[in-house]
């Protein structure tokens, strides 16, 4: 069988200087599998494109390293025209698939096997840092669904051009000592981002962070507390407050999606109060000491569903009934706040539209369409604006990049340059680093670095016009 992906080349193209470099020292492998939810019926399927990236993460186009291929679960992988690629085992016995790249990428096909399952893709080169992906499997019974003509309600909130990055981990950063300089000055990390022309900021909240397994055991970062004093912090700097609740106490994201442990044995109706309450008290706590955000993450990537397992992508009409509860909630304590809903889907448009389809047509609501970016797991920036460019068409909905971390101009150029005014912006994610490249560490402090200009310019070229 040939696999006929339209628009692929299986070869690289001319150079782009931004992502791209002929020559290099290869640092990571790079893994993008362009759907990570299929069904297990034996045939669906999804490319694999593989590259390596050097230590400013530009993929070497003349790369021809070896790859190991590891598939931990019940699916194959085949070359684009559907023939076998060659199986060996490891010193440890395991087997894995011999790939090797051509002109710096090898694009291969996993299709899915017939029992539904949670299969890890692991890509290893030698001593580079490995690539890896969670592709799930749904019955092959899975109730299909797409939004009838009316369902998709048109957007009717005011959303501002953003350029805002999400700076969640600032407390724990100065509750260790860490300062931040700019030009040998001492500067609060929150107005320095406003003096480069940032307009927002994102914060995660955890249900209860400080338990055992939590996201923060005994010192609770990220739960309500923290969040009031860096909502206030936020509107004291004049910027404006995205709220990304992750109901869960702790990370939520593609690959996990636990339950809090407070709602660990409640029955599905039950779950789905506890959301609404939880949803409505925190905000309720924000607006009483007026820092209400303007956007509100019903979900944090929650492409797999979320407070799994009532929650996941295999329980469509529960997954959607969370979301309905969640969306309710943040609409009774104020009708003007955004409501976002986010996915780690940056260049996965296949993906996109199953998840989007599926749950307009089961009567989730939201106003603005989320992606996280990161070209490890989600693509070339191509693979962005293809996905972007499309989404638009279909669904009529706002988008903005809601987390990403390199890139950076190219990233907000991609967004702002949706037509129509439909590309809100994006959200760095946690830029208050040395990994960022937006800050030296000397000692304990972190020190402002040039290429913090491009906010400078970002924001006279998209919020200042």
């Amino acid at each position: 069988m040939l696999f006929l992906f339209p628009g692929l080349s299986l070869r690289a193209g001319n150079l782009n200087p931004t992502y791209q470099v002929k020559n290099g020292k290869p640092v990571s492998v790079m893994l993008t599998c362009y759907t990570t939810t299929l069904l297990a019926n034996g045939q669906d399927h999804t490319r694999v494109r593989l590259a390596v990236r050097d230590s400013a993460g530009r993929e070497i186009t003349s790369a021809m390293d070896s790859i190991r291929l590891y598939v931990d679960g019940d699916a194959t992988i085949t070359n684009p025209e559907g023939k076998p690629v060659k199986v060996l085992s490891d010193a440890k016995g395991k087997n894995y698939y011999a790939c090797k790249l051509k002109n710096g990428i090898e694009n291969l096909i996993f299709v899915a096997g017939t029992k539904p399952d949670h299969i890890k893709v692991t890509a290893k080169s030698g001593k580079l840092w490995e690539g890896n992906s969670t592709i799930f499997t749904l019955p092959a019974d899975f109730h299909m669904m797409k939004p009838k003509p009316g369902e998709l309600q048109p957007t009717t909130v005011k959303i501002d051009k953003i350029i805002g990055a999400d700076i969640s981990w600032l407390p724990q950063l100065e509750a260790r000592g860490i300062k931040f300089y700019e030009n040998g000055k001492p500067i609060d990390a929150v107005k320095l981002l406003k003096e480069h022309g940032m307009n927002y900021i994102r914060l995660r909240i955890f249900v209860n962070p400080s338990n055992p397994k939590g996201y923060s055991p005994d010192k609770g970062f990220c739960d309500l507390q923290h969040t009031l004093a860096m909502a206030k912090r936020i509107k004291d700097a004049g910027m404006k407050l995205l709220l990304d609740f992750h109901y869960s106490d702790y990370w939520a994201d593609p690959q996990q999606q636990n339950i809090p442990l407070a709602w660990k044995n409640l029955d599905f109706t039950a779950l789905k109060d506890s959301v609404q309450t939880y949803t409505t008290n925190v905000l309720l706590a924000l607006k009483h000491q007026g820092t209400l955000p303007i956007m509100v993450q019903i979900g944090n990537e929650i492409n797999h569903g979320m407070l799994w397992p009532d929650g996941s992508i295999d329980h469509p009409d529960q997954l959607a009934s969370l979301l309905k509860a969640a969306y309710q909630s943040v609409k009774e304590v104020n009708p003007k706040i955004v409501v976002m809903i986010h996915l780690a889907l940056g260049g996965q448009n296949q993906e996109a539209r199953f998840w989007l389809n599926n749950m307009i047509a089961r009567g989730v609501k939201f106003d603005v369409i989320g992606l996280s970016y990161y070209p490890q797991w989600h693509g070339t920036p191509d693979d962005l604006k293809t996905n972007l460019d499309d989404l638009l068409k279909l669904y009529h909905k706002p988008l903005i990049v809601a987390e990403y971390s390199e890139y950076k101009k190219l990233v907000n150029d991609i967004i702002f340059g949706l037509p129509d005014n439909m590309g809100k912006g994006s959200f760095i994610w946690e830029p208050l680093n040395a990994r960022s490249g937006l800050f030296e560490m000397k000692g304990k402090d972190l020190n402002v670095l040039p290429l913090m200009s491009v906010y400078d310019q970002l924001s006279k070229k998209y919020l200042k016009h």
